[in-house]
């Protein structure tokens, strides 16, 4: 089959398109026929040596296709379902093999491009905002790097989810639309603003009762400077490669909390626990209540250039690739 390599850590040249052994399936596995697959940053951080895997590899965490076999312990799936899945061995292939509880059966009124765009971003979002964070009706929410996949999609279920406002953080004037599409309230370029004096203003003074962060370092301290009393502030990434430091006396007397959490961690030693929230995501993609905002798309062969759009800071919304074109 088809795939693609990384064969060095360094930059998108070290990608290749290469011929590999299509994986063999155990007991508790299905195999899936891949059409379509996603682009998320863990991607780009694993081709530069930062996820820990062995050379060469095949990267990716997700993607959307149709079983072609499944192992003989697999009770709940079978040939020609539709699924999405976090497959084991990377997903930037023809085929692929994942757990059954990895998998997910796409609702019929839902497409590949729209199935594919979800797993990683929008189980991770429904996570961290039901689950981590205990999103309460009519709090108030800020998400940053709000233009990006999971952005974009955590502003649409914050608002499903009850916020009474909801506000983005963007490092470029040009994604303010994207979060703005997206249903965000307000959205703060924190390159030209002071993001968390923009955010006390509009809470009244009150701050944010939720804050999600991807980019840490500077932007997670000062998230701090915005949080309410009983407020959670939930760091989930380290796009900016820095890291914050936190005072324990910002946090005790104010009743706020820091909260972390990896879906990669919970893939791997908590699987279990992701499926009420694959179901209420995918509930909510099949009755059109949650869209899936697709920025570009590129062939399997071009995954190069995929990254190297997401590297280029100006993408917004999904990078996904199309694996049969």
């Amino acid at each position: 089959m088809n795939a693609i390599l990384v064969t060095a850590f360094g930059g998108p040249e070290t990608m290749k398109y290469a011929q590999v052994e299509i994986p063999e399936v155990q007991p508790s596995q299905l195999l899936i026929r891949v059409e379509r697959a996603s682009v998320n940053f863990a991607d780009i951080k694993a081709r530069y040596g930062k996820k820990g895997a062995a050379l060469p590899f095949i990267p990716g965490l997700d993607a959307a296709g149709v079983i072609e076999r499944v192992g003989s312990e697999v009770q709940g799936f079978k040939p020609g379902q539709r699924v999405i899945a976090f497959p084991k061995g990377g997903s930037y292939a023809e085929y692929v093999v994942a757990d059954e509880a990895l998998t997910f059966a796409i609702p019929d009124s839902v497409d590949f491009d729209t199935a594919a765009a979800c797993p990683t971003v929008s189980i991770l979002s429904y996570k961290l905002l039901a689950e981590i964070a205990r999103l309460e009706a009519g709090e108030t929410v800020l998400v940053h790097a709000a233009a990006g996949g999971v952005g974009t999609t955590a502003i649409q279920l914050a608002k499903l989810l009850g916020a009474g406002l909801v506000i983005g953080t963007v490092g470029s004037g040009k994604k303010v639309s994207a979060a703005l599409e997206a249903g965000a309230d307000h959205v703060i370029d924190y390159e030209t603003e002071d993001f968390s004096w923009r955010v006390t203003e509009l809470t009244g003074g009150a701050g944010a009762d939720v804050i999600l962060d991807s980019v840490s370092g500077r932007v997670a301290e000062c998230s701090l400077n915005c949080l309410a009393e009983y407020g959670r502030l939930v760091h989930f990434g380290n796009s900016s490669g820095e890291s914050g430091a936190f005072r324990t006396a910002d946090l005790h007397a104010s009743c706020r909390s820091v909260l972390g959490y990896s879906l990669g961690t919970t893939r791997s030693k908590r699987p279990h626990t992701l499926r009420e929230a694959a179901d209420r995501v995918l509930q909510y993609l099949g009755e059109g209540r949650l869209k899936m905002k697709i920025g570009e798309r590129f062939p399997l062969r071009d995954a190069g250039k995929a990254h190297e759009w997401i590297e280029s800071r100006l993408s917004t919304g999904k990078v996904l690739l199309d694996v049969r074109s």
